[in-house]
């Protein structure tokens, strides 16, 4: 009973909710209020008055340059607004202010997970949240909870150091994998990704579990011939990759003088 005590409220917030850009993250998180048992509106530039006139709350799930845009739009025709919201991890609540008057809270609810499709399963994932004052604050935190999100405070003076770590952490793993895709596959080996993605989903989970003592490899057991000739390979298949090679060698080098002994 106690369990339902608390999953009541959570939902009764998300019921106040109305979603606006219909793109990935505005479809992903339809789908979580959907699996909570909650269906929200969603509106694009078309149906935004009729979705959110009489909407306590709205969320933007836009892209970060047209936040501002858009929340002069919904403040123009929501006529209940008590809350505003967006769901970027790098752009500050101030993208709000137009729409922020008259007693109007700005929030930011940042799913911390990679959203390739509106069919993402968000559950589970932590998530920054933010707002302008306390009643903001649980607000986004109640619609988190609801989402089956995790989540966090995140400091607005830090939102822009976070979010570079979520992209380092995310987009650049991509970028790194698909580098090392390129260059097994100019020594001839097909179908490289296939081969490659044990080990790195093997890696990631070597990690998660011990962080960098989880290094193995040329450089955490000192073997710089074996580099020298990575690099030199580098340069003759590769060589655009070789700078990004030395630079993450260099790290890779700190990070193993680190490592806890064994």
């Amino acid at each position: 009973m106690r369990e339902l005590e608390r999953e009541r409220p959570r939902h009764e917030e998300l019921r106040k909710l109305a979603l606006v850009g219909p793109g990935k993250v505005g479809r992903a998180i339809r789908r979580g209020a959907s699996t909570a048992g909650v269906s929200l509106p969603l509106a694009g530039r078309t149906d935004l008055a009729a979705v959110c006139g009489d909407a306590e709350a709205v969320l933007l799930c836009v892209p970060d340059a047209a936040i501002e845009e858009v929340s002069d739009s919904v403040a123009s025709v929501a006529r209940q607004l008590r809350l505003i919201g967006h769901t970027s991890g790098a752009t500050g609540l101030d993208a709000l202010a137009s729409a922020t008057g008259a007693g109007v809270g700005a929030f930011c609810v940042h799913p911390l997970q990679t959203i390739p499709d509106p069919a993402t399963d968000l559950r589970g994932a932590p998530a920054a949240v933010s707002g302008s004052d306390e009643r903001s604050l649980r607000f986004a935190e109640r619609i988190a909870l609801a989402l089956g999100l995790r989540p966090f405070e995140l400091p607005e003076a830090s939102r822009a150091a976070y979010h570079a770590a979520a992209s380092m952490a995310s987009n650049f793993l991509v970028t790194l994998e698909e580098s090392a895709v390129e260059m097994l596959e100019r020594t001839g080996v097909a179908d490289a990704r296939e081969l490659l993605a044990p080990l790195a989903l093997r890696t990631a989970a070597n990690w998660s579990e011990r962080g960098r003592d989880a290094l193995t490899g040329p450089i955490a057991r000192g073997d710089e011939e074996t580099v020298a000739r990575h690099e030199a390979a580098l340069a003759e298949v590769g060589p655009e990759l070789l700078e990004i090679y030395r630079a993450l060698a260099e790290r890779t080098r700190e990070l193993a003088a680190r490592k806890t002994p064994a």
